[in-house]
């Protein structure tokens, strides 16, 4: 008896211990968040729609209307700026650029990035908003076709004022949207200094998990009085991206600390799988009145999911194709939906396209399928 029980015991210890996922860190924050960009999975957050100041973290969208103003070949890296009055008597971090000199656009992306210099975002944002208020309506412009609706910016800085604000989740969606789109222009993010004009003392890149981590590829500080010391990050392992912010931190070590203890958490504990691969078949369905009766069925894009890793083993897929398909049919037609279920729940929900044409029969092979699903449907046998 006692061995039973012993067996029971260890069995249910066994079983407790594979299902078992800690809470996130507790974090002495004014907000976090720690999501995974690719399957927009949310793991962790703490008052993530609450309003902060960005401070310099404004910069990630500063550098994001320059790079989708390159990618539109509006302006170029190459196109070379006249450096203003306004833009050299910035204060705060500088990139030590000088009134009347002409510095390129890749240069001043470096200072905004890397050195995080006001002097180079004023700058940029005269050149590309002809005023640096037209280049904020421009952040602005972004910053609500990306649906980050919490945020409203003031200058191109993120120097402090009263309605210069945003959230954990709005910097989020801009820090995953920067990373996909112009994954060129990100890749500055991880350099770890530069130095113009043969000024050294700004040189260095302020984020230390750069040098911490080799998997942190970005992203930015923010640190003003009342906005306390910020951080967005963001670590690639293997095929499992994530990206974390966090705000009113009060000294930059524990900036560094909590975003570090979040993305292990979030590697340790979750991970991205890739489920269907783009224009693969997966299912078939019945063609009514088609020169083929059935037809492939699959997914326009790859589609992954991230869960918590005990959770994969309880994974199913429900497909749930149109009843009564009748040609003709084209590819990428939506012939229905498949469902990735976990534990229950719905995690994702995607459509089954068709993978290829079904052309008609002809007059009377038409007429016939008509009839016999009339036939079908009248006694209830669909």
């Amino acid at each position: 008896m006692k061995n039973i029980f012993a067996f029971i015991l260890l069995s249910s210890n066994f079983i407790f211990a594979q299902s078992f996922v800690p809470n996130a860190p507790d974090l002495n924050l004014k907000s976090y968040m720690l999501i995974e960009p690719n399957t927009n999975t949310v793991i962790a957050e703490s008052n993530s729609n609450g309003l902060i100041e960005p401070a310099s973290m404004t910069k990630v969208m500063t550098a994001y209307v320059v790079a989708d103003q390159i990618k539109n070949d509006l302006i170029s890296l190459d196109d070379t700026v006249l450096i203003s009055e306004k833009a050299w008597r910035m204060g705060g971090s500088k990139m030590f650029i000088e009134v009347g000199k002409r510095v390129s656009i890749l240069d001043l992306l470096k200072g905004i990035i890397i050195q995080s210099g006001n002097d180079a975002a004023v700058a940029i944002a005269e050149y590309v908003g002809g005023t640096e208020e037209g280049f904020v309506d421009l952040m602005n412009s972004y910053a609500g076709v990306m649906g980050m609706n919490d945020t409203l910016f003031i200058n191109s800085t993120g120097l402090p004022d009263t309605n210069h604000l945003t959230s954990a989740i709005d910097l989020s969606i801009l820090t995953s949207n920067f990373i996909s789109n112009f994954p060129d222009i990100y890749a500055l993010f991880k350099e770890k200094e530069f130095e113009y004009g043969g000024i050294s003392g700004n040189k260095y890149n302020r984020n230390k998990l750069l040098w911490r981590d080799e998997t942190s590829d970005g992203v930015k500080t923010g640190h003003t009085s009342s906005a306390g010391y910020c951080l967005i990050g963001s670590a690639k392992r293997g095929n499992m991206r994530l990206i974390t912010v966090v705000a009113g931190s009060d000294t930059a070590n524990n900036s560094f600390a909590d975003t570090q203890r979040l993305l292990e958490y979030g590697f340790r504990f979750y991970a991205t799988q890739k489920y269907f691969d783009a224009n693969k078949e997966y299912t078939t369905a019945k063609i009514w009145g088609g020169k083929s009766d059935n037809i492939s069925l699959g997914v326009v894009n790859d589609i992954s999911i991230t869960l918590p890793r005990t959770s994969f083993k309880n994974v199913k897929v429900n497909y749930n194709v149109r009843n009564n398909l009748q040609a003709p049919i084209k590819i990428g037609d939506k012939l229905g939906t498949l469902e990735i279920i976990s534990n229950d729940k719905i995690v994702s929900t995607s459509d089954l396209i068709a993978l290829e044409n079904v052309d008609s029969k002809g007059f009377f092979g038409r007429l016939w399928s008509k009839f016999v699903l009339w036939v079908i449907s009248l006694f209830g046998l669909d």
